[in-house]
């Protein structure tokens, strides 16, 4: 029986990541293939040979300064690239998708907090416990669908990371494992009490876990929102 609630409760967070999932993708290749964009990308990749062609009919202000070539770059280097012109475009689309996803996880990831009260204590009931584990397998889909975003984004030139985006980073490696740690603990705790028992062993870091998980994710996203 238990096991046919937690197929549900997973079922029902992979529909509601689909159709978000499916909305991202769309924007994806409308935002990368628009004729917007292609007009950004063929005047970024224009505007560096219109400047070498004009300095070439410039004339020298000193016969003996070293040209490009004489420095040892080819034409090839001085050019723009339209190809990474457009990975540069797709990686910005995607990391927007990733930024706007991770605000709307953050409505499923409070209710499932706020819930957490009746699914433990005095006021527990089957029907709080099982609200409060849809709304954690809910939270875990759309994480997860949110983190694709930037991990699969088409890398650029890498430069290390500071400030802010480097503290967002850093954070992902707390609120990362504890989205994996989160849901599993749950699920035991869950399985304790429903056989009447009370909640025993490792499940019992179920509560200590989610609280840092949702503060580093609460700090993730103030990271990235307010300057400093």
């Amino acid at each position: 029986m238990m096991r046919k609630i937690y197929l549900s409760i997973a079922l029902t967070g992979c529909l509601l990541s689909v159709p978000i999932f499916c909305f991202a993708q769309n924007e994806i290749a409308v935002g990368t293939a628009s004729p917007g964009n292609a007009g950004l990308e063929t005047q970024a990749v224009q505007a560096p040979n219109q400047e070498n062609k004009e300095e070439e009919k410039k004339p020298s202000g000193n016969a003996g300064a070293p040209s490009l070539q004489d420095l040892g770059f080819s034409p090839q280097q001085t050019q723009g690239s339209a190809e990474e012109q457009q990975r540069l475009n797709k990686r910005t689309h995607m990391l927007k998708i990733h930024q706007r996803l991770g605000l709307i996880t953050a409505a499923p990831l409070l209710a499932t907090v706020i819930t957490s009260s009746g699914a433990h204590g005095k006021n527990s009931s089957q029907s709080g416990r099982d609200l409060h584990a849809a709304l954690g397998s809910a939270t875990a889909v759309m994480y997860f669908t949110t983190a694709s975003f930037s991990i699969f984004a088409p890398r650029g030139t890498e430069t290390k990371a500071r400030g802010p985006i480097r503290l967002h980073k850093a954070l992902a490696w707390i609120h990362g494992p504890g989205m994996i740690l989160t849901p599993t603990l749950g699920i035991l705790a869950l399985d304790q009490l429903n056989r009447g028992e009370k909640v025993h062993g490792i499940a019992k870091l179920h509560g200590p876990v989610a609280w840092v998980t949702a503060g580093a994710y609460g700090a993730a996203i103030l990271s990235v929102s307010v300057k400093f």
